[in-house]
């Protein structure tokens, strides 16, 4: 299936009226008419089947499929099945050429105003003035002609050429690379999910892409349909349809009223058949789909250069072209349904990201535009100066007249200046940041596999980083979600363990066999597991996989009882519902007479008892004191350890008289009591350790759960969430809600600050509860930072606080699609402890790129510095274009992937969150950097003025065009290499620790870079020559540069020993936001997610700082793991975008729709209510 995805205009089906008969390929029906069938409900559709086919079996007969046994395997009929009627797969989006991704990098403003600089530089090398007149142009040319090195004057261009290429070659495959690892990872995804039809009269598991139009189906609780379809048989289904209708009661599915059954809808209760009638681009998710397909024109656009915005008409024509080729399989805002003014303001926020920036980006952007800005300042001066003094050296001081054949002679020259201007620019731009911030997150989102943390937007991992709080689910993330019976009462006493069979009476055991075996749900069963030395999987009903699980540790067999009597042999089901809080099955046994079997509340079911079973498996009398004294003995201890308690009971009827079987009161009374069991959901081994590490690194967490207050109590103890003595605050839903609102029943933020802090367990919680406590911490303004919330959920309902909480993770075992859709992360095995391995990588991607930071800063302030006051004191740069382009190009992508790469370990645990608007650069990494900075500026300097002298050479200063490199201006080059090589590894600690070679060996990315950029520069060195302009060094001279390069890590301990408190001048730098820059809400609606630095674009120099946003821009590979990364797994996609197409909220990145609910007070489109710049 995976080699499907990109082939897009395939699995249309084809027009009707292929067939002469009308028909298509001899069924007897078409699409079109099975579509027209499916946008029926209820009464309207039974009446369409009725005139058409009569009744679903007719339907059946002319799909050519047997309502029993379903299709017959045969390979043709399924193939000829998926020509005519499409296939259950909505086709991707195809995925960006190599070469548009090259056209993509190539679109870098600093890298054009190089390949420009280096064009006019080639243009003119070739250029060769006329030759008697060279003495007319002053002394500017001399030097050049002796060397007869003019003719190598094209080098310096082609060589800027060569490493543009280089850039945008790395850059271009890193985004391959990941697109790729992306569609692969979810193909991976897609073909996990299977679903149950009936094939040959058997039941088979099949991936979902490979259901057609007349399989048999069987639906059960907790599916997602994947594909439409009519029910032909069903027992009390119940289904959700509020992803595709917005109402939120179940709609009770039934033959006789209502047989429709859609894709992307949730089956909520029940169970039944279903005949698919369509499929893929057909269903009605797959035709909602296909609207929103004609947002994917104005998508390219955006991905294309941002800021692009003519094309509209274009746009327009593409968009019934794109609609009727691919289906876009994207989240995308549903502007088709919001009409045309969306679109212009889609347009205008075209370069806007998700829900708010991630913190690191927010940071990152600002402090690209600081450093940009400062750049450009000084590469501006710098020509300036150079261009000045050349003119008023040669025109004023030497009164040379200007001849009009010279004209390319000082053309050269100012080209010249221009390029060691725009190499001051290339240099001051962090180009490796971008790169850093990609590598970094790509790698930790690879090593997040393995640790079950399967991330779906890439910023999400470095969020996860900075969170403070953690609202958790209960069932099946702190604890196992495999409910175990631990404790049971049979025979007057009490077991706090399983009891062996033998301690129970026999007649007893075959009674409590029987009774779980017949009257639970024949679809729960427990089926072996399937990794050896696995837990046994439970499937179904999990309170009754519980007690299935009993019967089997008492070492029975059910499913014998079960072949013996089978589900049609049932004689009469009442099944359980929330009234009646208990489930009875009744059976008529060989001599004709009747049984009936009930299980329930152990509460409720008592009551309904008027015998309980002895010892000896005879019954005795059980009083009402006798049940008062079980309940205070028995069932409120099972109930303060957090199990619940469920009563087993029967009843003999004779076969004359016949009851009457209506008058349940009756019949479920006077009942025989077996036994009463406690089952535990047990928690997790490894839950209490992972919520110790959380607490110790500053992050609250809080259990939110729908279970009694008791229980939730008991197991947050347990897990150590709450500890005895705490100032602590345990409450349940309703209690919560009264809590929050004022009296005209509004949520008040004061009120839900009064709160919060102390929450630690909030019980009996709706999903509406969950969502409005997140949003509450997050809107909070109590706190001095503005908290981090993560969430986990796993049920459908859980959709808005996944997508309103900062990082939302989803179930991948017990999760629902829906839950997944709204994710950011997956957790691949649903275990409360892979989420703290997620906050330390979340940490250690914002320590890489720290890291980074400080060994990038400090070689683009020295090389800032020595280009500028060089080429104002000598007129030339030390530093040679080309060589700075190593230096920053080079040195900065080796530089990110060592320092990028370091795995994260436990210590990044031991610290508080760094917060949203803690800076970037901490005092200790501005220490760093300006401290480094000082000493390789001294060492530089004297190198450059009193080097000939120090190491006997011919000075290299003054040298005039074209002439060749000097041994001077190399031993520079190689001794700030060398030095900036000694300083990668000092980069690699950042809070002042002494120990820099800690751990070093354990990174072997970091030891195989530092050692290949050594190798590298030798050869750059020795036989670098003109494009390189390096001359040869000897041993001596290597050695020096060598001992100076040493020298950083002695430094580095100097620097180190200086107290942080001294220095209180130095400035933190790439703060995030001041709260003050929050707007009010109006502002935010238009502009809400414009960053500050890109307002500041706005006057004026945008096309300089779009070059230098494009840290920003390239941070948006983030997006390219957006944009293919709504996941495409044919269902799971579209279950979510129907997800409340009721109230979807505009948000403007591609990949996103975001939920909104009822009573978000957010800007629209902003689910935040804030923006953060």
């Amino acid at each position: 299936m995976g080699d499907l995805g990109n082939s897009t205009v395939d699995f249309h089906p084809k027009k009707p009226g292929m067939d002469k008969g009308g028909h298509e390929g001899d069924f007897g029906v078409t699409v079109e008419e099975l579509c027209s069938l499916m946008e029926l409900r209820g009464p309207e559709a039974l009446q369409k089947i009725q005139e058409n086919y009569t009744d679903t079996e007719t339907l059946c007969h002319r799909l050519k499929t047997s309502p029993a046994d379903g299709l017959s395997d045969n390979p043709a009929d399924l193939e000829k099945r998926r020509q005519v009627f499409g296939m259950n797969f909505i086709p991707p989006k195809k995925p960006k050429t190599f070469l548009q991704l090259v056209w993509e990098a190539l679109q870098d403003v600093t890298l054009i105003i190089l390949e420009i600089a280096a064009i006019i530089s080639l243009g003119l090398s070739f250029y060769q003035p006329p030759g008697g007149d060279s003495e007319a142009c002053g002394n500017v040319s001399a030097g050049a002609e002796d060397e007869g090195e003019a003719e190598a004057g094209w080098i310096e261009g082609a060589a800027i050429l060569l490493s543009v290429l280089c850039v945008v070659l790395v850059t271009a495959f890193n985004d391959w690379s990941k697109e790729k690892q992306f569609r692969g990872l979810q193909s991976r995804i897609e073909q996990e999910q299977r679903f149950a039809v009936v094939r040959n009269g058997t039941v088979i598991q099949i991936p979902v892409a490979e259901m057609v139009v007349g399989d048999i189906a069987q639906v059960k609780y907790g599916d997602l349909l994947p594909a439409d379809g009519v029910l032909i048989q069903g027992n009390d289904l119940k289904i959700d349809e509020s992803s595709l209708t917005g109402e939120s009661d179940h709609v009770h599915k039934s033959i006789a009223k209502d047989p429709m059954l859609l894709s992307g809808t949730h089956v909520m209760e029940g169970s039944g058949k279903m005949l698919v009638t369509a499929v893929g681009v057909n269903s009605q998710t797959g035709i909602i789909f296909t609207l929103l397909g004609a947002g994917e024109v104005e998508e390219e656009k955006k991905d294309c250069k941002k800021g692009k915005q003519d094309g509209t008409l274009e746009n327009n024509q593409n968009k019934a072209k794109k609609q009727d080729e691919a289906v876009a399989m994207e989240m995308q805002p549903l502007k088709s349904a919001e009409g045309g003014e969306v679109e212009e303001k889609e347009k205008k926020k075209s370069s806007v990201a998700k829900k708010e920036k991630s913190v690191l980006q927010g940071k990152l952007t600002k402090l690209a535009v600081q450093i940009g800005k400062a750049g450009l300042v000084m590469s501006a001066i710098t020509v300036i100066i150079l261009m000045l003094y050349f003119v008023i050296e040669t025109f004023v001081v030497q009164g040379v007249v200007w001849l009009t054949e010279c004209t390319p002679i000082y053309v050269q020259y100012f080209v010249k200046f221009f390029i060691i201007g725009v190499t001051v620019l290339v240099v001051a731009v962090p180009e490796g940041l971008p790169l850093a911030v990609t590598i970094s997150l790509a790698y930790s989102v690879k090593k997040m596999m393995k640790d079950n943390n399967l991330v779906r937007h890439l910023d999400a991992c470095e969020t996860m980083g900075n969170a403070t709080a953690i609202c958790s689910d209960k069932t099946g993330t702190l604890t196992t979600n495999r409910m175990t019976v631990v404790q049971i009462y049979i025979g007057d006493q009490l077991f706090r363990n399983i009891p062996r069979p033998d301690q129970i009476n026999p007649k007893t055991l075959e009674l409590i066999t029987s009774a779980i075996a017949v009257n639970c749900a024949y679809t729960s069963k427990i089926i072996a597991a399937d990794k050896e030395g696995g837990l046994p999987k439970q499937v179904g009903n999990k309170t009754e996989c519980a007690l299935l699980g009993l019967v089997l540790d008492l070492k029975q067999e059910y499913q014998a009882v079960r072949e013996q009597i089978p589900e049609e042999k049932l004689y009469k089901v009442y099944t359980f519902n929330s009234v009646r809080k208990s489930m009875s099955t009744v059976i008529q046994m060989p001599d004709g007479s009747f049984r009936l079997y009930s299980k329930g509340a152990s509460e409720i079911l008592l009551k309904k008892c008027s015998f309980v079973l002895g010892r000896d498996g005879e019954a005795r009398a059980f009083r009402p004191r006798d049940k008062d004294e079980m309940v205070k003995k028995v069932i409120e201890p099972m109930a303060c350890e957090g199990l619940r308690t469920i009563c087993i009971a029967y009843r003999e009827f004779p076969a004359d008289p016949m009851p009457d079987w209506d008058n349940e009161t009756d019949i479920v009374s006077n009942l025989i009591c077996i036994t009463v069991v406690g089952i535990e959901d047990p928690v997790r081994a490894e839950v209490p350790e992972a919520i110790r590490k959380c607490q110790r690194a500053g992050i609250t967490v809080r259990m939110v759960t729908g279970d009694n207050i008791n229980t939730a109590r008991a197991i947050a103890a347990k897990c150590g969430i709450i500890h005895p003595g705490d100032d602590f605050l345990c409450m349940e839903g309703k209690d919560f809600n009264r809590r929050i609102r004022n009296e005209k029943g509004e949520i008040e933020q004061e009120r839900i600050d009064k709160i919060w802090p102390k929450l630690r367990v909030l019980a009996r919680s709706s999903p509406t509860d969950k969502h409005t406590l997140v949003k509450g911490i997050i809107d909070s303004t109590i706190v001095e930072q503005r908290q981090v919330v993560a969430v986990t959920g796993d049920g459908t309902n859980d959709g808005p606080a996944l997508k309103k909480a900062d990082v939302g993770f989803a179930m991948g075992i017990a999760g629902t699609d829906v839950a997944k859709e709204a994710s950011d992360i997956i957790l691949t095995d649903d275990n409360f402890s892979s989420i703290v391995k997620a906050v330390m990588w979340g940490r250690n991607v914002y320590d890489s790129i720290s890291k980074f930071l400080q060994f990038q800063l400090t070689v683009n302030v020295v090389a800032v510095i020595v280009a500028f006051t060089g080429a104002c004191i000598t007129q030339d740069s030390p530093l040679k274009a080309v060589q700075m382009l190593w230096v920053n190009l080079i040195m900065d992508t080796f530089a990110s992937l060592a320092l990028a790469t370091e795995p994260p370990t436990e210590a990044l645990l031991l610290r508080k969150p760094y917060g949203r608007n803690n800076p970037l650069i901490s005092r200790t990494m501005m220490k760093n950097i300006l401290g480094h900075a000082v000493f390789q500026l001294i060492i530089i300097f004297t190198l450059l003025f009193v080097g000939e002298k120090i190491f006997d050479i011919d000075s290299g200063r003054n040298a005039p065009l074209h002439s060749p490199p000097s041994e001077h201006y190399t031993i520079i080059f190689n001794t700030f290499v060398l030095m900036q090589l000694f300083n990668e590894i000092n980069a690699r600690k950042i809070h002042g620790e002494r120990n820099v070679f800690d751990g070093i060996f354990s990174n072997p990315i970091f030891c195989s870079i530092v050692l290949g950029t050594f190798a590298i520069q030798i050869v750059i060195v020795q036989f670098g020559g003109k494009p390189f302009s390096c001359s040869p060094l000897n041993v001596e001279q290597w050695l020096w540069c060598l001992f100076v390069g040493m020298g950083e890590l002695v430094w580095g301990q100097v620097i180190a020993s200086v107290p942080n408190h001294q220095l209180k001048f130095l400035k933190e730098a790439g703060h995030g936001s001041a709260p003050d820059m929050i707007m009010d809400e109006d502002l935010a609606e238009d502009e809400e997610e414009i960053d500050h630095a890109e307002r500041e674009l706005r006057r004026g120099q945008i096309l300089w700082f779009r070059g230098l946003n494009r840290i920003q821009t390239q941070m948006e590979v983030v997006s390219t793991f957006k944009r293919s990364g709504s996941f495409q797994g044919a269902a799971r996609r579209r279950s979510s975008v129907l997800s409340q197409l009721h109230d979807v909220t505009n948000n403007s990145t591609p990949s996103h729709v975001v939920l909104s609910t009822a009573n978000a007070t957010g800007a629209p489109g902003n689910p935040g209510g804030e923006s953060f710049p």
